[in-house]
């Protein structure tokens, strides 16, 4: 004969019984497998995303481009035309010359490539110092790195202007250059990406008598090179597309770059649009050209340290 708590023990091990088998029938309908189909289902939906995305990106780019291949009629004519029947490659030719886009570009590639190596120089030296080297108001001074990215641009026009124009750089490449030869985002980055690395490399370097030049330039900037590529390309990007700073400080053609030439090949009539158009495309067609280059080192660069394992 059963002992009298044996009732209440068989009706708790009834309920966990049923409890276990509603778990299991959950976890079964968790782990039931992915039938094919609607495994193609979820990749249809994925590239009819990206699809979508792609082309309300690209076609205005594509417009861009058949707009600078059209003549003044065929601009004019609607529906308009997504497909040149006539291609008139004069337009290029035109806002190159006349427009004097081949200045424009050479001053862009001149300030560019300028600010580009510089600020990387200085974010990777800024951020060594940060990340490895020890020295007083070290965390105030990193602090006041961060604080300068919550000011806005605007904010620095007139300092900047009265800077310059004090030290007699007003239409020069220097007053291109010299306000961009530093980043708060390049000293954060690369001292995140420094502080990422094992210790014992440090400790390694150390003892094999390597100085902090050696150890940055032999260890440090190699390991980091997707993190220096991706910030390189998006300073060159920046400073290519100035537009209000080179306007304030420029006064001739000579220095001025070309989203100022862009501005000033804008005419009043209806047939430069075909014109305008094609110096677009000119001054676009180097970021295309460094996007493409340094495509891998992009995606490296902004891919680092997502996944670990």
């Amino acid at each position: 004969m059963p002992a009298p708590d044996a009732e209440p023990a068989q009706r708790l091990a009834v309920a966990g019984d049923v409890a276990g088998d509603e778990r299991t029938g959950e976890g079964a309908e968790a782990r039931r497998p992915v039938t094919p189909g609607r495994r193609r289902l979820r990749a249809a939906s994925r590239y009819l995303l990206l699809a979508g995305v792609s082309f309300v990106v690209l076609f205005p780019i594509y417009m861009t481009v058949v707009t600078s291949l059209l003549t003044p009629t065929q601009i004019a004519e609607r529906p308009p035309l997504l497909f040149p029947t006539s291609p008139q490659w004069g337009n290029f030719a035109t806002g190159f010359n006349a427009g004097h886009l081949g200045e424009y570009l050479r001053n862009s590639a001149i300030v560019s490539i300028c600010i580009t190596v510089a600020v990387v120089a200085t974010s990777v030296l800024a951020a060594y110092a940060f990340a490895f080297i020890r020295f007083p108001l070290k965390r105030i001074l990193f602090a006041l790195c961060l604080a300068s990215l919550m000011v806005p641009a605007e904010v620095t026009i007139i300092p900047n202007y009265r800077t310059i124009a004090a030290f007699g750089w007003l239409n020069t490449f220097p007053a291109l250059i010299v306000p961009f030869m530093a980043s708060g985002v390049g000293i954060f980055l690369f001292r995140q990406a420094f502080r990422g690395l094992p210790t014992e490399l440090r400790d390694a370097a150390t003892l094999d008598g390597l100085g902090h030049f050696k150890f940055l330039t032999r260890v440090v900037v190699p390991l980091s090179r997707p993190v220096l590529g991706a910030f390189g390309v998006f300073a060159f990007l920046g400073a290519w597309n100035q537009y209000l700073w080179p306007l304030i400080v420029t006064r001739t053609d000579s220095v001025r770059t070309v989203q100022i030439g862009l501005k000033q090949l804008v005419g009043s009539s209806f047939s430069d649009i075909g014109v305008r158009a094609a110096g677009t495309v000119l001054a676009a067609l180097p970021i295309f050209v460094v996007l493409l280059l340094f495509q891998r080192s992009l995606v490296r660069g902004l891919t680092t340290g997502a996944v670990k394992g």
